[in-house]
């Protein structure tokens, strides 16, 4: 398996490389026969900040990394973005409550020069190119081990009785009902002055266990667990609270902002529960108090994105047992695969050591019916891309643009169609605009429009991705050079904000170059 490595390599050469590296892969690899794309799927990627990539940067140089980034991305296929945004009771967008991120700027507190807001920046980025972007926040962590200096306004300076320390770091202490309050507060504030698409939250909850250290809230319990006689119960019953009231929160204030929460990869052992996976590892309900499955079965919660990190064939947390045991029970929200690119690229396929694990895990996903969608930890792996993973998504997996899942327990009524479609030829180039169409309310307004094209004698279906030029958030779009046929039939859709879609407005053109 040959790997392409972008670093120090001219911009102009990369797109030369990256086809003549992918048509050596078809050429000389035995590893899957081309995939057939979805026309509807999450394709997400995460963007972090507390590796350090952005810390202390020039507003520029982060701006052009990511600009960066979120092109290759695109190539990639790539439809959503979730980008860290509250890694630690701070802020990397222009919070009224919350202290400027040090992984942002390098001190904590200290807003960025020359001024930019990072969040809202990355959704215009995001929307200029068709994709969602979902602000991912970290609700209870309130200090790394890395974090040696607060702000003043942070709130564990402010006040220190809220959070309680635990192997190096502060965490907000979910048994005291004020905090729920102040990270809805805080998640009120983005939803509300924020375009964003999504509302996103990992797997932080009750801190991961370190032998030897117990949770300081025992007094908490004493306080607030009336009715428990299992502190594991009251714990569990805390965050189950928060889960409500944060999903309450967002959909009143933007009813089509998509909560979505990312857990660590097992939910319970089968050695715990008779319905456990069969796994031996740490377990979201047992260790981290996070009952993931009552979320989604109440219907709190929108999207669930497993973090499925291990290899097919791992001792202890096989991938495949994984990827059957969460589509089996957690089908009733749309579910989403999050996928280390690092470790997949680095086992073997156990039924074909000449490739890595990316074909064998995109088969089983493809064979697991409630599996919509993959989210890559992280962006910047897929850029690099190692063992030529972007490449396969670019040219296979991903090759063709794609709609989001549909939401229908959020709204299930497509928008009017398009009106008015008028095409222009300027300086040998087309350009097509349209007219939004009218609606009354959100449910009913177009948010996005898909551009498809067909040759002029073409059997139109629109269910086949192939013909899909774009996904874009304009009324205008400039057409690619299209020779084989001059005679085309150019078909643009109305997407509302749960990307339920209108009937199509048609168009015939001659092209003429």
């Amino acid at each position: 398996m040959i790997s392409i490595k972008n670093n120090s390599i001219p911009t102009i050469f990369k797109n030369t490389i990256k086809h003549f590296s992918f048509i050596f892969l078809l050429t000389f690899s035995t590893i899957t026969a081309i995939a057939i794309p979805h026309k509807r799927e999450f394709r997400g990627a995460w963007i972090q900040c507390v590796n350090g990539q952005f810390q202390g940067l020039p507003t520029e140089k982060i701006q052009k990394t990511l600009i960066y980034q979120l092109n290759e991305l695109q190539k990639d296929g790539v439809n959503a973005i979730i980008f860290q945004v509250r890694p630690e009771c701070d802020a990397l967008y222009n919070s009224p409550f919350e202290p400027w991120s040090r992984y942002l700027t390098g001190k904590q507190g200290v807003p960025p020069s020359p001024y930019w807001d990072p969040l809202q920046w990355m959704i215009e980025e995001c929307h200029r190119r068709g994709m969602e972007l979902h602000a991912w926040i970290n609700p209870y962590r309130a200090k790394t081990k890395g974090t040696n200096k607060l702000a003043y306004n942070h709130i564990a300076i402010k006040s220190p009785e809220h959070v309680f320390a635990y192997d190096g770091q502060y965490i907000l202490n979910p048994g005291i009902p004020s905090n729920r309050d102040y990270i809805c507060k805080i998640v009120n504030d983005i939803v509300t002055r924020y375009d964003i698409d999504g509302l996103h939250i990992d797997d932080y909850f009750y801190p991961y266990p370190v032998k030897g250290q117990k949770i300081p809230d025992w007094r908490e319990y004493q306080q607030f667990g009336k009715g428990f006689t299992n502190i594991g119960d009251w714990r569990r019953n805390n965050v189950n609270l928060f889960i409500k009231q944060l999903s309450n929160t967002i959909h009143t204030a933007k009813p089509w902002v998509k909560f979505g929460v990312s857990p660590f990869g097992i939910y319970r052992n089968a050695r715990t529960t008779s319905n456990g996976s069969k796994t031996r590892g740490l377990q979201n309900y047992d260790d981290l108090y996070a009952d993931v499955i009552k979320w989604i079965n109440e219907g709190w919660v929108n999207y669930c994105v497993p973090q499925i990190y291990w290899q097919i064939g791992h001792p202890t947390a096989d991938y495949k047992e994984l990827v059957k045991w969460w589509n089996n029970y957690a089908g009733n929200r749309p579910l989403y695969i999050g996928e280390d690119i690092e470790r997949t690229v680095k086992y073997a396929d156990p039924k074909n050591p000449l490739s890595h694990q990316q074909p064998a895990k995109w088969l089983l996903k493809d064979q697991a019916k409630n599996v919509k969608g993959t989210v890559l930890w992280y962006a910047k792996m897929a850029v690099d891309n190692p063992g030529n993973y972007g490449l396969k998504l670019r040219y296979d997996y991903w090759s063709t643009p794609a709609l989001q899942p549909l939401m229908p327990f959020i709204d299930n009524k497509a928008p009017r169609k398009p009106k008015k479609i008028k095409i222009t030829h300027i300086d040998n180039e087309y350009y097509i605009s349209w007219k939004a169409p009218k609606g009354k309310g959100w449910k009913d307004k177009a948010n996005k429009y898909v551009i498809y094209c067909f040759d002029k004698n073409e059997t139109i279906n629109l269910e086949d991705p192939s013909h899909i030029l774009a996904i874009t958030y304009n009324t205008t779009y400039k057409l690619p050079t299209l020779k084989s046929n001059p005679k085309k039939v150019i078909i643009i859709t109305a997407l509302d904000r749960m990307e339920n879609e209108s009937v199509g407005k048609k168009k015939k053109i001659t092209l003429r170059y």
